[in-house]
C-alpha cells in the first residue's frame, strides 16, 4: 500500500508540473512590433545616420538583418497562442490599405536618453494616414493583447542577453502613450552619447521624401528594435 501511495504521489505531481507547464505556455506572450518597413531613400539615410553614430560610440548596434530600419505602427503584448490570429487580423487591415502609395517626408533628427543611453531617431512627420492606420491596428490586434509581459516576452542573444524596464514599459504603454495624436512616426538609427547627441540634432538636417515598402511583425528586442521577424507583406511598386 505504501509503494502504491507513493506511485500516486508522484503521479499527482508530474501531472501538475505538466499542467502548469501547459497553463504558463498558455499564457505566455510576445512583445510585437507592427512596423512599415521603408523604402531604399529612407534605408540609405538610416545606415549613413547608424555608420556616423557608432564611429562616435562603439558600444552602439548596427543596423543589420536583426536591428532593421522600421516604422512602429504598434507595439503590444499578445499570446504566443493567438499569434497566427494577430498575421490574419493585421492582414485583414492590410487589405483595405495602400501604404506604398503614401509619401512620407522625414525632418529632423532626435534622441531620447533611454537607460543612460541616447536612442537616437529621424523624425517623421505625422500624417492622418498614418494615425487612422495605426487606430485600424490597434482594434485589429486588441483581442489578442495582454496588458503586460516581461523579459521573456523579447528577442535576447547570448551576446545581447539583456531587456533593459524601459523597453518593457514602452511596449506596455504604447496605447495610450504613443497612438493617435500622441504618434510621433520615426526610424530609429542607433545609440550614442547624449552629449554628443545634443550637437548632432542642433546641426542643419536636409528633409527627405520616401514611402514604405512592406509591413512586418517583428519580436521587439533591447531598446525598442526590430530583431526578428515574424509575418511580413510586401507591397508591390
Amino acid at each position: 500500500m505504501q509503494i502504491y501511495l507513493k506511485y500516486l504521489a508522484a503521479l499527482a505531481t508530474g501531472f501538475s508540473l505538466m499542467l502548469g507547464s501547459a497553463i504558463a505556455q498558455e499564457n505566455a506572450v510576445t512583445a510585437i512590433d507592427i512596423a512599415l518597413e521603408p523604402d531604399a531613400t529612407m534605408i540609405r539615410h538610416a545606415e549613413a545616420a547608424n555608420a556616423r553614430l557608432r564611429e562616435a560610440y562603439p558600444k552602439g548596434y548596427a543596423l543589420d538583418a536583426t536591428h532593421r530600419p522600421h516604422i512602429t505602427m504598434l507595439q503590444r503584448f499578445v499570446k504566443n497562442a493567438d499569434l497566427d490570429k494577430v498575421y490574419a487580423a493585421v492582414g485583414d487591415v492590410l487589405a483595405k490599405e495602400n501604404p506604398a502609395g503614401w509619401t512620407l517626408t522625414a525632418f529632423k533628427y532626435d534622441f531620447v536618453v533611454w537607460d543612460k543611453a541616447g536612442l537616437t531617431v529621424i523624425l517623421i512627420k505625422p500624417t492622418d494616414e498614418l494615425i487612422k492606420f495605426q487606430k485600424k491596428l490597434i482594434d485589429a490586434v486588441a483581442p489578442f493583447t495582454s496588458k503586460t509581459g516581461t523579459a521573456a516576452a523579447f528577442f535576447t542573444t547570448a551576446e545581447d542577453p539583456g531587456i533593459n524596464k524601459p523597453t518593457i514599459n514602452y511596449v506596455t504603454h504604447y496605447v495610450p502613450d504613443s497612438s493617435g495624436k500622441k504618434l510621433i512616426p520615426h526610424v530609429t538609427v542607433g545609440v550614442a552619447e547624449p552629449s554628443y547627441l545634443k550637437k548632432m540634432i542642433a546641426e542643419p538636417f536636409d528633409a527627405f521624401s520616401f514611402s514604405p515598402a512592406a509591413l512586418s511583425i517583428y519580436q521587439v528586442g533591447n531598446f525598442g528594435t526590430a530583431r526578428k521577424k515574424l509575418q511580413a507583406w510586401e507591397f508591390k511598386p
